[in-house]
């Protein structure tokens, strides 16, 4: 019996995908839900799993090609029952194979040639996740890896995809050779370039600054870390007291949780932040929905989450999609000042950066305190430089006296 394998239904907004990688050749057997081949979209890598187990005989799109919703692409061959047919069964057929493993966890076990049935999962229903490979790796002493990474907060993006490996641009014994390799930019990539460019062109962009000194959300955090990671299970660390204090600086200046669609303006009553992350194969905002509804523990968990489904490659449309303000930190790789850029079609963006020491004046008197520069890009079109101002102040000062946001006042 013949089984089509088709492309699963896009979102509305999506009107294509590229087929990356087919993990299956013409002749191997598959099992049923076993990933067959990954497709890029403008925003995520989705997995195409087996409808039913049997013979893939056939596949009719090949790498690179651009698919459409519900396009067949390849055909399995089974027996009246559904089970394998005589064909002998490839390695990739085996119980090994099913194990459900993100592109970026299945690149990395091929890499390093290692059996996922050795490896715990830690994911949902035991899902492995590039964490446990590499503190697999790591606790084997493994050969050292091309590819160990963690997910960090970082400007905003939409990527999801690997960079196409460098050339090596130092060859032994060639010293005056000058190589160049050109490769097509992925669909994430462009898109990428497209927003940053939309946003550039279609937006009076300005951007204003500001400092914040951080003595007493450090002292804070310091006291009551232990404590808290004992109650909740996960580190305190300083991105909730952003999203906070982000939420009560939009609940005063709801013009900078608006938007602009045509000639209207469009108020959202709601907050759902996207919190920009960074993953070796790229940048992308996952969005915490309801943001203003969380505590703590709950902004924090959010964030282990999206860091997690990110190096994971796991993360859905819902994770991306929506949003009315983007915080981002670029502090995390040292920087020390920068303008970010607008997500569309939101109005405005925070930058957050590095801690330093400097040197500042309390009471006529010369202190070391950690500072940190915040950076407030907006759309002028709709936010006034006034409030762009006192919104970033507002900010400053629930992150200057911490009691704000604990006591709601």
């Amino acid at each position: 019996m013949s089984i089509d394998v088709r492309v699963p239904h896009l979102p509305e907004s999506v009107a294509d995908a590229t087929v990356v990688t087919w993990h299956k050749k013409v002749g191997d057997s598959v099992l049923k839900n076993e990933n067959l081949v990954d497709l890029e979209t403008d925003k995520v890598v989705l997995e195409v799993p087996a409808p039913e187990s049997g013979i893939l005989s056939q596949i009719l799109t090949n790498e690179g090609a651009l698919v459409t919703d519900n396009a067949l692409m390849a055909i399995i061959e089974t027996n009246q029952e559904g089970t394998l047919t005589n064909a002998a069964p490839s390695a990739a057929a085996t119980p090994q194979a099913a194990v459900p493993l993100s592109p970026s966890v299945r690149r990395l076990v091929n890499e390093n040639t290692l059996d996922p049935a050795d490896i715990t999962g830690t994911g949902k229903s035991g899902r492995l996740t590039k964490t446990d490979v590499l503190e697999h790796l790591q606790k084997h002493q493994a050969a050292p890896l091309n590819t160990v990474t963690q997910a960090t907060v970082l400007p905003t993006a939409t990527v999801i995809t690997p960079a196409p490996a460098l050339l090596d641009v130092t060859p032994p014994n060639t010293q005056h050779l000058r190589p160049e390799q050109r490769v097509p930019m992925t669909r994430l990539r462009a898109k990428v370039a497209e927003r940053l460019l939309q946003a550039q062109q279609n937006a009076a962009m300005l951007t204003t600054f500001n400092e914040v000194n951080m003595q007493n959300v450090i002292d804070l955090r310091n006291q009551y870390k232990t404590r808290f990671e004992e109650k909740h299970h996960v580190k305190l660390g300083f991105m909730s007291f952003f999203v906070k204090a982000s939420i009560e600086a939009l609940k005063k200046f709801p013009a900078i949780n608006a938007s602009i669609d045509g000639q209207d303006i469009i108020y959202h009553g709601y907050y759902d932040l996207g919190i920009a992350v960074s993953t070796p194969r790229g940048l992308i905002v996952p969005v915490m929905h309801d943001a203003d509804q969380l505590d703590f523990a709950g902004i924090e968990k959010n964030i282990v989450l999206f860091g997690e489904k990110a190096r994971a490659g796991s993360l859905s449309y819902d994770d991306l999609k929506g949003g009315t303000f983007t915080i981002t930190n670029g502090g995390v790789f040292g920087s020390m000042l920068s303008t970010p850029i607008l997500n569309p079609p939101q109005c405005a963006i925070l930058g957050m950066h590095a801690i330093k020491e400097r040197v500042v004046v309390e009471n006529g008197q010369m202190v070391i305190r950690p500072i940190m520069y915040l950076a407030l890009s907006y759309d002028h079109r709709l936010v006034d430089g006034r409030e762009a101002v006192q919104f970033l102040v507002t900010i400053k000062e629930c992150l200057e006296a911490p009691a704000h946001l604990l006591l709601n006042i």
